[in-house]
């Protein structure tokens, strides 16, 4: 009996390990995960709309930290986790938009913040090219004490192809090991 009280309790553990925490009963992956390094609750001071000095990156912070909506740099549009967002364009036709899974990690001692945005399709028509492919972005850094500044790197990875009018297709993905990285300072600001 000892064995097999064992044997099930591995058998619990091995499938918890698995799949059993990351995925909702319906079988989807959740649109934000949070987590901090020591499982306390997220900081509620963090929450707030944060944006960045350049590339018009944009995240709004809700108080137990996931991601309510983010500007992403690619046409300034802002997406919702879990959703399909279409944008008109300038010609007439549609841009999509669709997020992957988002995480939110902070660690208290170092107040080390990062954030992982995936975007696992998109699709831009521009004039006669169509940009199309998916990205994740990941902005690490520590927030100041005060709390309304975190100086981040951000590394973004993209798996981008433009289709030409000649059915030409170049690939502008970046180096898929290291991405491309630069510095971005992002301020805490008033929520509109």
């Amino acid at each position: 009996m000892k064995v097999i009280r064992a044997f099930v309790t591995i058998l619990c553990v091995a499938m918890t390990l698995i799949g059993g925490c990351t995925q909702p009963r319906s079988g989807r992956v959740a649109p934000v995960v949070v987590a901090t390094d020591d499982g306390s609750p997220f900081p509620a001071s963090l929450a707030g709309r944060w944006k960045a000095d350049r590339h018009g990156w944009e995240f709004l912070i809700e108080p137990d930290g996931r991601i309510a909506s983010a500007v992403i740099s690619l046409g300034r549009v802002t997406v919702l986790p879990g959703q399909t967002t279409t944008v008109a364009t300038r010609t007439g036709d549609q841009a999509l938009f669709t997020p992957g899974p988002w995480t939110v990690h902070y660690d208290p001692v170092t107040r080390m913040l990062t954030i992982k945005i995936a975007m696992s399709h998109v699709r831009v028509p521009m004039g006669p090219h169509i940009l199309e492919g998916s990205s994740t972005d990941v902005f690490t850094g520590a927030v100041s004490p005060e709390m309304d500044t975190w100086q981040t790197q951000w590394t973004t990875f993209t798996d981008y192809t433009a289709q030409t009018p000649e059915d030409k297709p170049i690939d502008l993905s970046t180096d898929k090991t290291y991405g491309e990285t630069q510095p971005l300072l992002f301020t805490k600001t008033p929520d509109r």
